[in-house]
């Protein structure tokens, strides 16, 4: 990443790239670059669509609200979709949005609400996550965007995890008090990131997730963290002991 371009202005577009490629930009993208960003005619941007890898395009003025952009070259090749899956009892919609932002930031490669029985909101805008999720990949340089699942119950997202992956939650009474040492302990395998609501987890839950085998517990220190704050600790924690931060 000391490499990367980090002056060049990046759009997510939702079509096939190649070289040569010609794409008429949506109206509040043209509206975005050519009045808010005030790019003219010749302008080059990098370009990604989570498929086809990124591209430098320029672009073409057809009007004050209306362009193409036409793409030159590749600059970077697709790379695979993170492994860690997320998984988090949804919050309200300010907090939910930041927690989204930071988690593909993070290097989460799928975003999975679940319902707990402490669950601040029950209901999950799914179009919003996305989007989010797309303004965290065009601002950091993300090529690979997450899948964004539908809410379902916390039974359910646990069971459809496969066996070999660790699943990682927070939890206050967890026995080991040091993280680092939990994470090393633990298993190898892919793994998963399990944030509850801020009332924490009722007894049930806990015993559900204590029932599952390849699982770990983590206590993240003497303070008491708000969700999206725990979610950020335990993203980092995950990503700096088991994760691609250690290559």
């Amino acid at each position: 990443m000391a490499s990367y371009d980090f002056r060049t202005q990046r759009l997510f577009l939702d079509t096939p790239l190649a070289i040569g490629t010609r794409i008429a930009l949506e109206r509040a993208q043209a509206n975005y670059l050519l009045n808010v960003l005030r790019l003219g005619e010749g302008a080059e941007i990098l370009v990604f669509n989570g498929r086809d890898g990124e591209w430098r395009a320029r672009i073409s003025v057809e009007g004050r609200k209306s362009g193409s952009l036409l793409t030159l070259q590749q600059t970077r090749p697709q790379s695979p979709a993170p492994e860690l899956v997320y998984l988090f009892a949804p919050l309200k919609h300010a907090r939910l949005d930041y927690m989204a932002q930071k988690a593909v930031e993070m290097g989460a490669g799928r975003l999975q609400p679940v319902l707990t029985r402490r669950t601040q909101a029950n209901r999950v805008n799914l179009d919003r996550m996305r989007a989010n999720a797309i303004e965290a990949a065009e601002q950091c340089g993300i090529l690979a965007l997450p899948d964004v699942l539908p809410e379902t119950r916390l039974g359910d997202a646990i069971a459809a995890l496969p066996d070999e992956t660790v699943l990682v939650f927070c939890d206050e009474d967890a026995p080991i008090a040091d993280p680092v040492a939990a994470l090393q302990a633990a298993p190898a395998g892919s793994l998963a990131v399990l944030i509850g609501p801020e009332g924490g987890f009722d007894p049930q839950e806990r015993a559900l997730l204590l029932e599952r085998a390849n699982t770990v517990r983590l206590a993240l220190g003497p303070r008491i963290l708000r969700a999206d704050t725990a979610a950020v600790a335990a993203l980092t924690l995950v990503q700096a002991v088991r994760g691609d931060w250690i290559g």
